[in-house]
C-alpha cells in the first residue's frame, strides 16, 4: 500500500482543521478566503509547549521593553550551542548577533559588501526578496538558473563563476535551498568556494531552514567548510521556520571573519534595531527546549513530503515533483500541461488552493509553482485534490 492509500500513523497534527486555521487568522490562511494556504512558508502545527510556556511566562511577568543585553547575550550562546552541537560548527558567541529577521541581515550585507550598480548573484528559482530587495539598494540582480541532474536540484557553478566576472560581488546562498529543496553537501559546498575566493567575492548563507533536514542529508553550514569560506561568508539563520516563529521578529546573523565584525561595529549595530523582545523569548526557548518538539515535527514533515510525491504521481498526469532533501517547500513542475501565465491566479480561481506562481522565483521557474506542505495531511490531501479536478475540468472543457 502506497503513502498516498495509507492513512498513516494518526498523529494530533491530523485533527487541525482549515476552519481552525482560519480563526488563528495568519495571512496563510486569510489574504485569499476559502483557498487552502500553500503560498507562505509557515507551518500549520502551532508552536512547542515550552515556547508556549516562555512566551507566557513572559507576558505574566510584564516583559514587553526593550531588549535587554542579558537576554540578547544569552541567545547569541544558545544560538553558538545549537550549532556546535547539531551542525558541528563551532563558533563563539562573540560571532552572532540578533536581527529582526534574514532580510535584515541580507540588507546589511548587501550594503556593506558591495558598491552601488554592483550585481548579487542569485541562483534561481529562489526565495522571491532575493530578486527584489537588492533592487531596492541600487544593485542588479543577475539570476543564474539552477540546473536539475537526475532528479535533483544543484547550482550552476560556471553560470555563478561568468556571474562574478559579469560584476557580481555578493552571491545569494540558500542552503537548505527555498524552493528547491536541496541540501547542499561539503564537496559542492568547497566547490563553491572556491569560485568566490578566486573571484574575490562575498556570500550571504540563508541558512533559516537548517534544522529542516531530511536523511540521509544533513546540513553543512557553509562557512563551516574552509577558512577561505569563513573569511568572505556572512550566515543568517533564526528559529522561525523550524519552530514556526516567523511573526516574531528575530533571527541571528553569524559573522564568521573580522571585515564583517568590523562593519558591523562600524555600524553601530543599527542593523539589529527592530528584533523584538518576545521574539528573542521565544528563540532561547527553542534553541534550548524545543529539540524534541522539532524532531517530531521533521519526522511528520517527511512523512509529508513523501506523500505529496505520491499524490501529484498518482493525481496529476503529467506533473513533476522533485522530493526535497529539507524545508517544507516543493516545487510542483506544470509545464508539460501547457499551463501558462501567473499559475498563482489560476489555480486560486479553478482549485481554490493558493500557492506562489513560480515566476515570482525567477525566469526558471515560469510553469511552476511553489507549494509549501507543512500542513495537516488531510488538508494535504485536500489540496492535491483540488488541483486534480481542476486540471481535469480544464482539460475535458
Amino acid at each position: 500500500m502506497s503513502i498516498a492509500e495509507s492513512p498513516l500513523a494518526e498523529h494530533p497534527f491530523d485533527a487541525i482543521a482549515e476552519a481552525d486555521l482560519r480563526r488563528a487568522g495568519s495571512v496563510k490562511w486569510t489574504r485569499f478566503p476559502e483557498t487552502i494556504g500553500a503560498f507562505v512558508a509557515e507551518m500549520d502545527f502551532g508552536v512547542a509547549p515550552a515556547i508556549s510556556q516562555a512566551v507566557g511566562d513572559a507576558l505574566d511577568a510584564g516583559f514587553t521593553g526593550y531588549l535587554p543585553t542579558t537576554l540578547s547575550d544569552d541567545l547569541r550562546a544558545a544560538t553558538a550551542r545549537w550549532y556546535s552541537e547539531h551542525a558541528n560548527w563551532s563558533i563563539g558567541a562573540d560571532q552572532v548577533r540578533l536581527v529582526p529577521d534574514v532580510i535584515a541581515a541580507f540588507e546589511f550585507a548587501i550594503e556593506k559588501f558591495t558598491a552601488p550598480g554592483a550585481a548579487v548573484i542569485v541562483p534561481t528559482p529562489a526565495y522571491m526578496p532575493f530578486l527584489s530587495v537588492p533592487l531596492r539598494h541600487g544593485r542588479r540582480v543577475i539570476e543564474v538558473p539552477s540546473i536539475e541532474v537526475d532528479g535533483r536540484w544543484t547550482m550552476d557553478l560556471d553560470g555563478v563563476a561568468a556571474a562574478f566576472a559579469d560584476g557580481g560581488e555578493l552571491l545569494a546562498l540558500c542552503n537548505p535551498h527555498n524552493p528547491l529543496g536541496t541540501v547542499s553537501t561539503r564537496e559542492e559546498l568547497l566547490q563553491i568556494a572556491e569560485i568566490v575566493t578566486n573571484a574575490g567575492g562575498w556570500v550571504f548563507s540563508d541558512e533559516i531552514h537548517a534544522p529542516l533536514v531530511y536523511a540521509p542529508a544533513s546540513h553543512i553550514p557553509y562557512a563551516s567548510v574552509s577558512d577561505a569560506a569563513a573569511a568572505h561568508t556572512l550566515t543568517a539563520t533564526s528559529a522561525s521556520k523550524a519552530w514556526n516563529l516567523a511573526g516574531f521578529k528575530c533571527a541571528q546573523l553569524i559573522l564568521s571573519n573580522d571585515e564583517s565584525l568590523q562593519a558591523w561595529k562600524a555600524d553601530g549595530g543599527w542593523g539589529g534595531h527592530g528584533t523584538a523582545t518576545i521574539g528573542a523569548v521565544a528563540h532561547l526557548a527553542a534553541f534550548t527546549e524545543g529539540q524534541q518538539w522539532l524532531e517530531e515535527t521533521v519526522e511528520y514533515l517527511d512523512g509529508n513530503r513523501h506523500l505529496l510525491a505520491e499524490l501529484v504521481a498518482e493525481q496529476l498526469p503529467g506533473v513533476r515533483v522533485t522530493v526535497p532533501e529539507g524545508t517544507y517547500i516543493a516545487l510542483l513542475d506544470f509545464r508539460a500541461t501547457g499551463l501558462t501565465g501567473d499559475l498563482g491566479a489560476w489555480f486560486r480561481e479553478h482549485a481554490q488552493v493558493a500557492m506562489t506562481n513560480g515566476a515570482e522565483c525567477g525566469e526558471a521557474a515560469a510553469g511552476f509553482t511553489r507549494f509549501v506542505f507543512a500542513t495537516p495531511r488531510p488538508i494535504l490531501r485536500e489540496a492535491i485534490a483540488r488541483i486534480a479536478r481542476a486540471l481535469s475540468a480544464r482539460t475535458s472543457g
